[in-house]
């Protein structure tokens, strides 16, 4: 089943897509966006293109497991997302996932403005991996 993931961001979000083996995950890219309403209408055209079976959304809870503000979005944005697009949709741990995502970015030497259009989509592609790893 092909899967797509997204890292919900205020300003970029970030995309990724699994192959349909659900083995690997790959970037699909980032959507600058400030409006969810805006937002939500892109991601599910996305998931069109890329004949997605499945969403998951990143769910950024605080270190303590506790829901911040930013976890109760990204809830309303995934069931608005399910809605919109009729597919399931998931939330997925996404702690210290854009922590790993500079990591990566930081081993192959990327920086500046290079790193800021692409955090985000290298956080969705960990996101995906790691959701994909716990289902085998």
């Amino acid at each position: 089943m092909k899967i797509l993931a997204v890292d919900l961001g205020h300003a970029r979000t970030g995309i990724a897509v699994s192959d349909v083996g659900e083995r690997l995950a790959s970037p699909v890219g980032t959507i600058t966006e400030y409006v969810d309403e805006r937002l939500l209408p892109k991601i599910a055209d996305i998931a069109r293109e890329q004949k997605a079976e499945m969403i998951v959304v990143g769910h950024p809870r605080n270190m303590d497991g506790s829901r911040g503000e930013a976890a109760k979005r990204a809830e309303a944005f995934a069931a608005a997302l399910g809605e919109a697009t009729g597919l399931p949709v998931e939330l997925w741990d996404e702690r210290m996932t854009t922590v790993s995502a500079i990591g990566y970015l930081n081993q192959t030497d990327v920086r500046g403005k290079k790193r800021k259009q692409v955090v985000d989509t290298v956080a969705a592609t960990i996101i995906l991996q790691d959701f994909l790893d716990s289902r085998k």
